[in-house]
């Protein structure tokens, strides 16, 4: 009978001693709990040390103990009402509190002496858990009184950012201007994140998409290629049109070295080449054909650019969010080594949680280095792009989640097919091979020559003896087509034009495929967006948000916040980069899908034999090669 009531008795204080652990757990170690073996208590705090036996002071852990994640599951499956404190519950006065750190040789503190004052019992104050969440603090907690005999210290271990304050006299001593001391919990605090994304990007000067085409439109050399291709066209068309020179001369005949005076014709003569069948005409609409070809290259190639600056400026904006996002893992993977070190210094925390955290920790410092590097060689595309190479990285104006609306395939495909710069350049060939047809067609028809001159004759009529003297002489011919009909210059002229029309018909079909595959690519990166933006971001940041709490009411472990933390990050970065794809494949689509703003310009008449212009033949051109050889 007496041993039942005396296992029963142990029963009860038993479980006692499990509710009181219990409620320590929830409320953060309490000032009034015995501290390890070795902490200091604060100075305000301390109570007077009975002396007892010397003891070898040792630096080592104390005794392992129980797997901290098993413990912390136990605490944890426990109803909330055994975990959580009344709130303004007193516990009676001059009551012994319990020792949370079952199993350790403690030693009792000597009762403060309160001769003249008696301080009130303390209220129990639940102290914030670790928060893992970047840019918060933990607060300390509340300034507390001690109790009467209530508290233990144990030897061996000391608090993180205490001093040990040294028995005087088996008292110890207050610092000098403190009142009522606060007591420092082992719970740890998070640091204030650093913001290492702005250290990595400057906040100015910020540059626009404007200041950077505006700048490409000044700078880029192949702008001034295509402009340049136009005066030359320009150039062509009016020389093409031009009439040909006359021919002045001097002319002698019969000239005698005995009698100089006596003999000899001496004159001077104009020879005019007047070109028939309509060749100037002619000729000059294929130069006209040939400026509008260079038009349409030039707009295409502005085109080109404009693409080119906007896809690398959506790239540049999507590496410095890039940045900005591995700058903020980074900063909250240090915060998360820091909290982990405290907690496993008070004994919640497995050394390989440690080591699995300071591993996270390097590696998302290696990424943000790279997502740095990927800016920074974005930068310089933009710089060479824009034809500034001095052109600094700086912050981009700007946002990626600026909506915009859907596009439709049909009406793009309509515009593309109707108002192509590429498509308007190779109609522009079309026509010009044409002409240049007709032109070869006309160049069989004959050019007339006349040529004209005054002289004086020196000879004497043998009638009366006298000189003949003044005299004029007049001259017209043309060119009779016999051996040179130009029967080649007319088939390659036809040749030619069929290529033309064939590359009209290549590339219609040719924007056809491209747009196909490009509003492919925009249909699934805007769907992969939307899913991201409505479901997958929610989904991610709302578990996390859960961990978070459950991990601040002590019902899940800092472990599985770092994962749900470190999936938030990862899908915010597949965000982002379907953000940038995103633009850029609508950017292409709305720019005709033309790219390579630093690509060699094309040139009108390529891919033929380019015709820059004609000389027609003189009255005195006899030899010319014949084509029927």
């Amino acid at each position: 009978m007496n041993r039942s009531r005396r296992l029963g008795a142990l029963a009860r204080k038993f479980f006692g001693a499990l509710v009181v652990l219990s409620l320590l757990a929830s409320v953060g170690l309490k000032p009034a709990l015995a501290q390890h073996e070795g902490h200091t208590m604060h100075p305000a705090l301390a109570k007077p040390k009975a002396k007892a036996p010397a003891r070898r002071q040792t630096q080592r852990r104390a005794p392992a103990r129980r797997s901290t994640t098993r413990r912390a599951t136990r605490r944890t499956t426990r109803p909330a009402a055994a975990r959580t404190p009344r709130r303004g519950a007193t516990p009676a006065a001059g009551t012994q509190a319990a020792d949370p750190h079952a199993g350790h040789n403690m030693q009792q503190a000597a009762p403060t002496p309160t001769p003249h004052t008696q301080h009130p019992a303390p209220t129990p104050t639940p102290a914030p858990t670790p928060d893992p969440h970047a840019g918060h603090a933990t607060p300390t907690a509340s300034p507390q009184q001690p109790a009467a005999g209530g508290q233990q210290q144990h030897q061996g271990h000391q608090m993180p950012g205490q001093q040990a304050a040294p028995p005087t006299g088996g008292q110890a001593q207050p610092a000098q201007g403190e009142g009522q001391g606060q007591h420092q919990t082992a719970t740890p605090q998070g640091p204030v994140r650093r913001g290492a994304g702005a250290r990595l990007i400057p906040e100015g000067p910020v540059v626009t998409l404007e200041e950077l085409e505006r700048m490409a439109a000044e700078r880029n050399p192949t702008l001034a290629q295509a402009l340049a291709s136009v005066r030359a066209s320009e150039g062509r068309r009016r020389q093409a049109g031009a009439f040909p020179n006359p021919v002045v001369g001097y002319s002698g005949e019969e000239l005698a070295f005995r009698d100089t005076g006596n003999a000899g014709e001496h004159g001077f003569f104009v020879e005019q080449t007047i070109p028939l069948g309509g060749k100037l005409g002619k000729a000059k609409r294929v130069f006209e054909r040939e400026r509008e070809q260079a038009e349409a290259i030039a707009e295409a190639q502005r085109f080109r650019v404009v693409n080119s600056v906007r896809a690398l400026y959506f790239e540049t904006l999507g590496a410095q969010q890039m940045v900005e996002l591995r700058a903020e893992l980074a900063d909250l993977a240090r915060e998360a080594v820091e909290i982990t070190k405290e907690l496993y210094n008070v004994g919640q925390a497995d050394r390989p949680d440690q080591l699995e955290i300071e591993i996270e920790a390097e590696r998302a410092e290696i990424e943000m280095l790279r997502a740095q590097g990927d800016w920074e060689q974005a930068w310089r595309a933009i710089a060479a792009m824009v034809g500034n190479p001095d052109l600094r990285p700086a912050r981009l104006a700007g946002s990626l989640d600026a909506g915009d609306a859907a596009l439709d395939q049909e009406q793009l495909l309509a515009t593309l097919l109707r108002d192509s710069p590429e498509l308007r350049a190779a109609r522009a060939g079309v026509e010009r091979a044409r002409a240049e047809v007709s032109r070869q067609r006309a160049e069989r028809i004959p050019d007339l020559f006349v040529t004209g001159g005054v002289g004086y004759n020196n000879e004497r009529l043998e009638t009366d003896g006298r000189k003949i003297g003044p005299e004029g002489r007049i001259e017209v011919g043309v060119n009779v087509p016999i051996f040179n009909r130009n029967k080649g210059g007319i088939a390659a002229a036809e040749a030619e034009l069929a290529i033309a029309e064939r590359e009209l018909e290549r590339l219609q079909f040719s924007l056809r495929s491209r747009m196909a595959s490009s509003f492919r690519e925009y249909r699934g990166a805007r769907t992969m967006v939307e899913k991201y933006r409505t479901q997958v971001i929610p989904r991610a940041r709302q578990a996390y948000e859960m961990y978070l709490s459950n991990f601040r009411q002590m019902a899940a472990s800092y472990p599985q916040v770092l994962i749900a933390q470190r999936t938030l990050f990862q899908v915010e970065v597949e965000y982002a980069r379907a953000l940038v794809e995103l633009r850029r494949s609508a950017a292409s689509l709305r720019g005709f899908l033309l790219e390579g703003g630093l690509d060699a310009v094309g040139r009108p008449g390529e891919g033929g034999a380019r015709t820059e212009g004609f000389r027609l033949r003189s009255a005195s051109d006899a030899s010319g090669d014949s084509d029927d050889r």
